[in-house]
């Protein structure tokens, strides 16, 4: 036996960021893998078979984080990448000056690794409603390793 140590790299569960899922069975308002974005599906047309070919399933999908439009086609037969999309609601506690923000999860303990929204006029509302003192929960959206704020709503005072 060698007196050598051995280190290893932590990571994650191992839990993967996408599951398989036939092309013919991805329908309109579910999301899809194209060119290495999670996106969400706006148009779902198929084609018939050809002579000796496979029917085509057309996407067009918006980027769930940069809201670019993207299209792929896939022969229906064939598996598609499919994110797994969270969405979890956080209350908001502070806005710092660097650009993030502070939420409070439902455990009670604070994130604080998440950036303002790119978005101008959620960004506006989230200032706005944040200076006037008001209750803001703010949604945010997770896939494939990426966070994002995409909804906010204000909280009536209990």
């Amino acid at each position: 036996m060698s007196d050598e140590e051995h280190h290893f790299e932590s990571s994650d569960a191992g839990a993967s960021k996408t599951y398989p899922q036939q092309a013919g069975n991805i329908r309109k308002g579910g999301y899809i893998v194209i060119k290495g974005r999670p996106c969400k599906v706006v148009e779902v047309s198929t084609s018939k078979t050809g002579k000796h070919g496979h029917a085509k399933c057309h996407f067009v999908a918006i980027d769930i984080f940069t809201s670019k439009k993207l299209e792929d086609i896939v022969p229906s037969s064939h598996n598609c990448d499919v994110p797994h999309v969270n969405r979890v609601d956080y209350q908001l506690i502070d806005i710092s000056e660097d650009g993030f923000v502070s939420l409070l999860t439902d455990n009670g303990s604070t994130k604080d690794d998440l950036k303002l929204p790119t978005d101008e006029a959620l960004l506006t509302q989230l200032k706005s409603g944040f200076e006037e003192g008001k209750d803001i929960v703010v949604s945010v959206m997770s896939a494939m390793g990426e966070e994002q704020m995409c909804a906010l709503k204000e909280v009536a005072p209990k």
